[in-house]
């Protein structure tokens, strides 16, 4: 008999809150006793590992984080999330595919969705997409500004942003406003997963 798995990613623009609400929806979901598996992007890989310490500095080309992110996310899918998939695992990430569509086409014209896709087109799609969504001043507000890296700046992010909501509009994503207290947003978010994993057959 095949295992009912189910594959979720939270994402949204640098302080929307995706690794404390993936924290959360694991905690949520672990004592509703399902099998779950949290991960995230960059993975913890030598590939993802490298990316992180790029993003210290300014001198990487876009197409060359495209292509990182691209080689890390391919990585991450066969040697990671697939196989927790095939064992029946609800599989939480905190990033995945829509995180370059929208970070790596706002860096460059150069760079198109559909050049994205195709260089990510061996990874699985996600059975559930949320963007968290939030004004990029209030984001940033939340971070540590000694240690921002090259994404996180106001201007760029907004570019970004606008980018992940009209993906959300062409693909049907869900989108949660992160603005709100956290007990809020996160209420949000374990509504719409509950929902879905009923419709794809979970006992809830």
């Amino acid at each position: 008999m095949e295992k009912k798995s189910f594959f979720l990613v939270l994402e949204g623009i640098d302080g929307s809150g995706t690794t404390t609400h993936s924290k959360l929806l694991v905690g949520f979901l672990e004592l509703k006793g399902f099998k779950v598996h949290l991960t995230q992007e960059p993975s913890n890989s030598e590939i993802g590992l490298l990316i992180r310490k790029f993003l210290k500095q300014d001198r990487m080309p876009s197409t060359t984080d495209a292509l990182l992110f691209a080689a890390d996310r391919d990585f991450h899918y066969h040697n990671e999330i697939k196989p927790k998939l095939d064992n029946g695992y609800i599989v939480i990430s905190d990033r995945y595919l829509e995180s370059s569509i929208a970070y790596q086409s706002a860096q460059s014209q150069k760079i198109s969705v559909e050049w994205v896709q195709e260089i990510n087109k061996f990874v699985g799609k996600p059975d559930l997409t949320i963007i968290l969504d939030i004004d990029p001043e209030i984001s940033l507000s939340r971070k540590n500004q000694e240690e921002l890296e090259k994404f996180e700046q106001e201007i760029f992010l907004n570019n970004v942003r606008s980018i992940y909501l009209k993906r959300a509009k062409e693909e049907g994503y869900y989108i949660v406003n992160s603005n709100d207290i956290i007990e809020i947003v996160q209420e949000k978010i374990q509504s719409i997963v509950m929902k879905k994993l009923k419709q794809k057959g979970f006992k809830i």
